[in-house]
């Protein structure tokens, strides 16, 4: 069976700037803002909640089945996807429009600047989940507005058990929005800024919305994460990385883990534990997905972690 990835494909292009962004926007001038920063260093990655998740799903062996919007500028990325092997019949081409990207530009202290551009991701909602077949789970990360609300009312309704994971798109939708997600999702995760976004905008504590879905999750960062499932907190330990190179896609990374031990019946400690292990191993390169180890070599990172057998 197949897992649904609603999601973003998108570029990332990340620019260093080899100063301090502070030495160079004056504050008493912030009114007639004009700064150019020079970038001897780009890169550009694949990136996108979709492509991602579905990268680290299905470097553990799962079934990932992307259903996104691409622009005219999707060549070099759907050719990355049909050379991976993933099934590409649900993502779309929106034609006069480009992919989603964001601009990066970073400077020696870390301070980002970013520009997003939505572009194909804006059209989610032309894609429809009774289009995948043979789907047991799914996943509604962050998107275009529309197709969100639209994906995860067609999961409910289709029967379909999903996680609701509003990432960076949680701006787009007031309180009640939100507890309607909630209401029709199954599983719900978060990063502990989100947690607290998420409970401002439904007045609700964490506990309290956790009681209406199979598991609510808090990831915590280097702290671990926390899963709220049946009146239990079960906490997940961090797990240290060989490396800390770049964060980017590490949520993504987190949730695949979660997809595979859902989709495999695992328990909730070993399904974070994965999840846990998977944020690890990505945060030890750069971008969403340069990462790649076998099952085995997963296995094996696995017992080291928590000396014990991941199946």
């Amino acid at each position: 069976m197949n897992t649904l990835i609603c999601g973003s494909i998108a570029y990332d292009t990340i620019m260093v700037f080899h100063d301090e962004f502070r030495k160079h926007i004056l504050p008493e001038q912030i009114h007639i803002l004009n700064v150019a920063f020079l970038v001897p260093d780009m890169r550009r990655e694949f990136g996108g909640c979709a492509g991602n998740i579905a990268y680290n799903l299905r470097m553990l062996g799962g079934n990932p089945l992307i259903m996104a919007t691409v622009g005219d500028d999707h060549q070099p990325y759907s050719y990355r996807m049909e050379k991976l092997g993933f099934d590409c019949s649900h993502v779309r081409h929106v034609e006069g429009s480009f992919c989603a990207q964001a601009f990066i530009t970073t400077d020696i202290k870390d301070n980002q600047i970013t520009a997003f551009h939505p572009g194909a991701m804006n059209h989610s909602h032309l894609n429809r989940v009774s289009d995948a077949k043979n789907v047991s789970l799914g996943i509604v990360s962050p998107d275009g507005r529309e197709g969100m609300l639209q994906h995860a009312k067609e999961f409910s309704s289709a029967g379909i058990p999903f996680i609701f994971d509003p990432g960076q798109g949680m701006p787009m939708f007031d309180g009640e929005e939100l507890m309607n997600f909630i209401e029709m999702a199954d599983y719900v995760t978060v990063n502990d800024y989100e947690a607290k976004l998420l409970q401002e905008k439904t007045g609700k504590k964490v506990e309290e919305l956790a009681k209406g879905v199979t598991a609510f999750v808090v990831t915590l960062g280097a702290e671990g994460s926390l899963v709220y499932s049946e009146g239990r907190e079960i906490s997940i330990p961090a797990v240290e990385p060989e490396a800390v190179v770049d964060p980017t896609g590490c949520g993504d990374a987190y949730r695949a883990g979660l997809l595979y031990g859902i989709s495999n019946g695992f328990d909730w400690h070993r399904t974070g534990r994965l999840a846990s292990l998977l944020g690890s191993i990505k945060i030890a390169s750069r971008g969403g997905q340069n990462h790649a180890l076998e099952m085995d070599e997963i296995r094996a990172r696995y017992r080291s972690a928590f000396g014990t057998s991941l199946e």
